[in-house]
């Protein structure tokens, strides 16, 4: 799921939903209507999820005549006001996108339905799939797709600079990357980001495959450990020895600049391989994908999406019967065909293109490994102290030392 800055707080959304009077006394089968009787479910989809899943929706009607399903698709720039209004007013979807920067604070709210989890069994997801629907520990959304970041790099680029592999661990990404330079004289070595909003999605495959993390699972802040300090100190040396720019424009496209060669290795998502085969064919069979560089192991962030039943819905078995549908593994390849979104359900990788596709299978493999975020209903909070840490440190304002110790003392604030 996308990221962007919130149009309100945390403090605000709750003022607002004891404003109108939102509480946790929704029974979670009062008054609900049986899954066969004719019923109408309204569904709050994002992006380019919203426009797809209203197909799905006509294809699911024509087996399920009884229930009519009312996809809303709804911009991601309006997408965590929308649903904070909503909760608000008491007036959720029945079923709702959600990822995990959203849905520990809405969890704490106490407007969505635990998950019924003798319907969906956590050992058909992957594992950070499912923990991203799980606040304390209880699961309060089902995996609907997944993402992860894994390393782009130019093969071309790499073989004119004399190495013929990806690279594996720390030493030999710094040192493809310095040979890009001065042997395929690419402008940058790679692609990082150095400062502003939702810097630490970067940073995130140094840190956790470092060992470190912004607060653990007891709850204990620890973004000052020396594993985080040594993550930071790698990450902060791309800019210290020009292989990395410290100033890049908000909106940056590295696509772009990856088919022209100025950067020949970046950390992307799943849908950077369609955006590289359609925006940038001049390059193909010029670029590969690679698991992320280790150094105590190959660890990447987990990504995505999760659907929620809303607490106070009276279609909770209708709604139950839909995201069985689009999270089994029918319905997991069905999704992948029309929006290339990686299955959360690991049976979907066993047949066609997933099983075949060796991009995809180190996709599979990253995601085997990916670690997700906490879900504290300030987490939005918390990781912007830390992209204010990394920004010190790439614009050579601080050491990784310092700007952590800072870190730690104001997310330390934050955590209660």
């Amino acid at each position: 799921m996308p990221r962007t800055a919130r149009t309100a707080s945390v403090g605000i959304a709750v003022a607002a939903a004891l404003t109108f009077g939102v509480t946790a006394c929704g029974s979670s089968d009062g008054g609900s209507v049986a899954a066969d009787k004719k019923q109408t479910l309204t569904v709050w989809a994002m992006g380019a999820e919203g426009e797809k899943l209203a197909d799905v929706a006509k294809e699911y009607t024509k087996a399920n005549p009884n229930v009519t399903v009312k996809v809303t698709p709804v911009g991601w720039d309006v997408a965590h006001q929308k649903l904070v209004s909503a909760a608000a007013a008491g007036t959720l979807p029945d079923v709702a996108q959600m990822g995990g920067s959203y849905l520990g604070e809405f969890a704490e709210l106490g407007v969505l339905e635990p998950v019924d989890t003798k319907t969906f069994n956590e050992k058909d997801f992957f594992q950070s799939g499912w923990q991203q629907g799980e606040v304390d520990g209880k699961a309060f959304g089902v995996p609907w797709y997944v993402d992860t970041r894994v390393l782009y790099y130019r093969t071309d680029l790499a073989e004119k600079a004399g190495v013929t592999k990806a690279p594996t661990d720390w030493k030999e990404m710094q040192d493809l990357a310095t040979a890009y330079q001065k042997k395929a004289g690419t402008k940058w070595g790679l692609s990082i980001q150095p400062s502003g909003l939702d810097t630490v999605q970067n940073f995130y495959s140094f840190l956790y495959s470092a060992g470190g993390e912004i607060v653990n699972d007891k709850g204990e802040v620890v973004i000052d450990s020396p594993e985080a300090v040594k993550a930071l100190k790698e990450y902060g040396s791309y800019f210290d020895k020009g292989l990395s720019n410290k100033s890049v424009q908000p909106g940056y496209d590295v696509v772009k600049d990856f088919g022209n060669g100025r950067v020949p290795m970046f950390f992307g998502g799943p849908w950077h391989v369609t955006l590289l085969n359609e925006g940038q064919p001049q390059i193909k069979g010029k670029w590969a994908v690679a698991n992320v560089p280790a150094d105590k192991a190959s660890v990447s962030m987990a990504g995505g999406s999760s659907l929620v039943i809303s607490k106070d819905s009276k279609h909770k078995a209708a709604a139950t019967e839909f995201i069985t549908y689009l999270t089994d593994t029918k319905g997991q390849a069905d999704w992948y065909k029309r929006t290339k979104d990686l299955p959360a359900n690991t049976a979907a990788w066993t047949s066609g293109d997933l099983a075949d596709d060796a991009n995809l299978q180190v996709f599979k493999k990253q995601m085997d490994t990916a670690k997700a975020n906490p879900s504290p209903s300030n987490w939005t909070e918390i990781t912007d102290k830390v992209d204010q840490a990394i920004a010190k440190v790439t614009q050579g304002k601080a050491s990784a030392e310092d700007a952590l110790k800072t870190a730690q003392s104001e997310i330390e604030g934050l955590v209660k």
